[in-house]
């Protein structure tokens, strides 16, 4: 496991239960100084493969991987388990969102350093009501939301502390952030970005190829 100024500083924990592909910036994720350990939470019929494609890429650091749970939930448990006493910062990131910004990375940690707890987020374009049985109770004022994004970023106690209550509990949230929040915790929220898409039905794939393609050139024009 990978160490930075003779102390670990953040912990990463992709989440990728659908399969071991990979995100297209997983080596350059792998050789930020933002993060020194990276444990990577996934279905069991798919470490061996994901161990070749590791050994593939040859990434700067090693990256453990951890059977993963039958909810989003518990595979991160279980990665937390994993986690060195010492470590300082958690990011977690869904590997269904491939396309987030590297810059973005190392914003949120420095926010989850000094805050706490932070996310990144955009703000929804959209007017968004609430309901209930399909009638409407009221409208919120969209200059009060945000949609959440992944990576989410926590000091080390409070993560850990978050899973544990839930578990004890048996409250399931639906993001990590909703773990620190029902606690007491404030979380900051960074601006994200709307290329961090989340890819989770077969209408994101167009734009999902659209942005691999966009990618792919970037690379060959910084290849020369």
């Amino acid at each position: 496991m990978g160490r930075a100024h003779g102390k670990r500083n953040t912990q990463a924990i992709p989440v990728a239960r659908r399969g071991p592909d990979f995100h297209p910036h997983a080596a350059e994720i792998c050789g930020l100084r933002t993060v020194d350990d990276i444990i990577l939470g996934l279905r069991a019929e798919d470490i061996e493969r994901a161990q070749k494609e590791i050994e593939r890429q040859q990434f700067a650091r090693p990256v453990r991987l951890v059977e993963g749970g039958p909810s989003r939930q518990e595979t991160v448990a279980r990665c937390l388990e994993r986690a060195a006493a010492d470590t300082e910062v958690v990011l977690v990131h869904d590997a269904v969102r491939p396309f987030i910004e590297l810059e973005m990375i190392p914003r949120v940690v420095a926010a989850a350093r000094q805050e706490g707890a932070a996310i990144l987020g955009i703000p929804s374009v959209d007017t968004v009501k609430q309901v209930e049985r399909h009638m409407i109770l009221g409208s919120i004022p969209r200059e009060r939301i945000v949609l959440a994004q992944t990576p989410q970023a926590f000091r080390y106690e409070i993560i850990r502390e978050a899973y544990a209550r839930a578990l004890a509990d048996g409250f399931t949230g639906t993001d990590d952030s909703g773990l620190a929040e029902r606690l007491g915790y404030s979380v900051t929220v960074i601006m994200g970005s709307d290329r961090n898409i989340k890819i989770t039905k077969p209408t994101d794939l167009p734009l999902a190829r659209l942005y691999i393609a966009q990618e792919r050139e970037r690379q060959e024009a910084a290849q020369g």
